[in-house]
């Protein structure tokens, strides 16, 4: 009884709200509240009826509008209703306003009356997508979803699941159908190089998330820039990515060679990757889009909560100022980017077509970045995202094919105060005092935050790229250093120079700034190549010559894992690598760094939880039982369960049909 309970209240409310809006929106008029509940049913109807017609005609209308068009379409079938019902007028402006007021109106009470309800969501969702997916295809072999969580660390996930907070995770645990296991990224630990070793099973030359390339004239690469992000796909594709057999990527960084991209940025280019048949029935109802809208609405609340509580509960380290394009930044990644992956999965799934989709929700990275990894904003982020999981889950009962789901993570994230907090200075600033005066400092601190607007920026950097690259060009030919930052790791540059200089000559053409920069003690280490040893890492108390594997003084690397050396010694053999390249201090005992760019939760360096993802996969997949460094080892393993998994399915099905022919041949010499 309790489901009809809430669509009678759901009704009765819309027929008073709906009333209520006749009453003050000139051009819209109702007699009465009977009047009023006439109207409701009657749109219902025709929305029922009339609306799966019409969008046959107007369906790329829909998606070149991003849904807007709907209301268009709701604006007619209210005009239509209007002819039946005696007491009821509509006319201008109202035409074009009462719609809006309604689909919104009708969003809030739904979210209101059935917060927490999948069953209003798999009504609003599942049914749309599955009339839009009639020509399911039947696939005997099972598909594969992985569902990223961006910036999640191994402990950070495990604390979630101890709160309670992602309680779909909880079940697969306590059923034991999913296993967690840790694995360690590569250096750098950010997005781009991580997916491009998931995605593409390769992740050479990718020092950093923004990085110089002497090569092309001291050109500053961006891994989500609108050119730079496919010219990197270009270089660590084979045409055999972990998507390239019939897959989906969903606003990933790199499409893993998929033929169906949406937003993923290495195909923002190609305005076709817009349209694909969940989107598309997304975008057909006006509920769905005012459902975001409230949603995104929410997130701004939360966002202001979150600033008066951690200003209130003096809440250290804090960002003191996030800026008010940061409201739209969060909301954006965890609400709009969020529903279009989860949306967007779902229809797969249901489609039944695709063999692998793998898509990102940025949400937590996004926050914890400005709020610390542990804030409770994280963890209500991270209870969102299980939620979406759930449902996503919840479709596989609506799919013709069964699907593995997988969840993981490509980095984690470190907390810290920012070097600029603790010491009053940025990395730029403290590298100019070493310089001579006249030596000009570009530099770039930003690389890591606010996915929505990098999404938005690179979208439109064609256009923008127009107007803001002659300034840009300006800047960079005066400058003779250039300082670029991911998260706590630190990259100079000196551009008069075609070739990437040795530490002798650096501190001939520069004397103090190599000792200036070990013994700060924000710096854990820098590392040079030597002219005649190979790399060095330089700390105040000691140095790592890596070629030869010797230590003199004390080890400037102890702190950092038993892999770091390894990592670096990888890094150094790059083609971009910097000519300095600056790692901030790690404090074990409190598990902080401090990040060169203003982010509280950071990552990109080495030090704590940034370098400690996670994979949660199906038990029967084991995956291994040793240590996984580098996310091209995770490409390699997943790459080899897909195979063996589709690979003993044919096998079944075979062996199946075999017996099936065998007893068929035995009743046959029976008769």
């Amino acid at each position: 009884m309790e489901k009809p309970k809430k669509t009678l209240a759901q009704f009765l409310l819309l027929c008073i709200v709906i009333f209520l809006i006749a009453m003050y929106l000139p051009g819209f008029y109702m007699q009465n509240i009977f009047s009023a509940a006439a109207f409701t049913l009657v749109v219902a109807f025709f929305n029922f009826l009339l609306w799966p017609l019409l969008l046959r005609w107007v369906e790329g209308f829909l998606v070149i509008t991003f849904g807007v068009g709907s209301f268009l379409l709701s604006t007619l079938i209210m005009w239509l209703t209007t002819l039946f019902i005696p007491g009821v007028e509509i006319s201008t402006p109202a035409l074009f306003s009462a719609p809006i007021f309604v689909a919104f109106i009708s969003a809030v009470i739904t979210l209101i009356l059935n917060i927490e309800d999948d069953d209003v969501y798999a009504r609003q969702v599942h049914s749309l997508l599955r009339r839009k997916t009639k020509k399911q295809t039947k696939h005997n072999k099972p598909g594969f979803v992985f569902l990223e969580i961006d910036g999640l660390s191994q402990e950070a996930l495990k604390k979630a699941i101890e709160k309670g907070k992602m309680p779909t995770l909880a079940e697969w645990l306590k059923k034991g159908t999913h296993k967690i296991q840790g694995w360690e990224t590569d250096l750098s630990s950010q997005t781009s190089a991580s997916q491009a070793g998931i995605l593409h099973g390769c992740n050479n030359n990718i020092p950093a998330f923004r990085w110089v390339d002497k090569y092309q004239g001291n050109k500053i690469i961006a891994s989500n820039g609108i050119n730079d992000a496919p010219q990197i796909q270009q270089q660590i594709s084979n045409g055999n990515g972990l998507l390239s057999t019939n897959g989906g990527a969903i606003t990933n960084l790199f499409s893993g060679d998929a033929k169906d991209n949406i937003l993923v940025y290495s195909t923002l280019k190609n305005i076709r990757q817009l349209y694909s048949e969940s989107w598309a029935a997304f975008y057909s109802r006006p509920f769905n889009l005012t459902q975001v809208l409230v949603l995104f609405l929410g997130e701004l609340l939360f966002e202001a909560r979150s600033r008066v509580r951690q200003w209130r509960n003096n809440i250290v380290p804090r960002l003191e100022h996030r800026g008010l394009t940061y409201y739209i930044a969060r909301a954006g990644a965890n609400v709009l980017l969020r529903e279009v992956s989860t949306y967007t999965v779902i229809g797969e799934i249901i489609a039944g077509d695709k063999d692998v989709v793998y898509t990102t929700f940025f949400g937590y990275d996004e926050v914890a970045h400005h709020c610390g990894i542990y804030d409770e904003e994280c963890f209500n982020v991270l209870e969102g995202i299980d939620k979406r999981i759930k449902r996503i889950l919840a479709a596989e009962h609506h799919s013709s094919r069964r699907y593995h789901l997988c969840i993981l993570s490509d980095h984690g994230q470190t907390n810290g105060a920012t070097f600029k907090q603790r010491y009053g200075t940025t990395l730029d600033e403290y590298v100019k005092k070493f310089l001579p005066e006249n030596e000009n400092v570009y530099q770039e601190l930003d690389s890591n935050q606010d996915h929505f607007f990098q999404m938005l920026t690179t979208a439109c950097d064609s256009i923008k790229c127009k107007l803001t690259q002659g300034a840009k060009a300006k800047k960079l030919k005066k400058a003779g250093v250039i300082v670029l930052a991911s998260g706590n790791l630190g990259l100079i540059y000196f551009t008069k120079y075609p070739h990437r200089l040795t530490w002798e000559k650096i501190d001939f053409m520069y004397p103090g700034l190599v000792t200036g920069l070990v013994s700060h003690g924000g710096i854990g280490f820098v590392m040079m190549k030597t002219q005649n040893r190979g790399p060095v890492v330089l700390s105040a108390k000691g140095r790592y010559y890596l070629a030869e594997d010797k230590v003199e003084g004390e080890n400037p690397l102890a702190k950092y894992g038993k892999n770091v050396t390894a990592h670096l010694r990888r890094t150094d053999g790059f083609n971009c690598v910097p000519d300095i390249l600056v790692m901030s201090l790690y404090d074990a005992e409190k598990d902080e760094v401090a990040a060169f760019e203003e982010l509280i939760g950071s990552h990109g360096g080495l030090g704590g939880g940034q370098s400690k993802p996670f994979i949660m996969y199906p038990v029967e997949w084991n995956l291994t039982e040793g240590e996984i460094v580098g996310s091209e080892k995770i490409h390699q393993l997943l790459k080899e369960v897909m195979l063996k998994t589709q690979g003993q399915h044919e096998n079944d099905t075979k062996n199946s049909f075999s017996a099936q022919i065998s007893r068929g041949q035995q009743k046959t010499q029976l008769h």
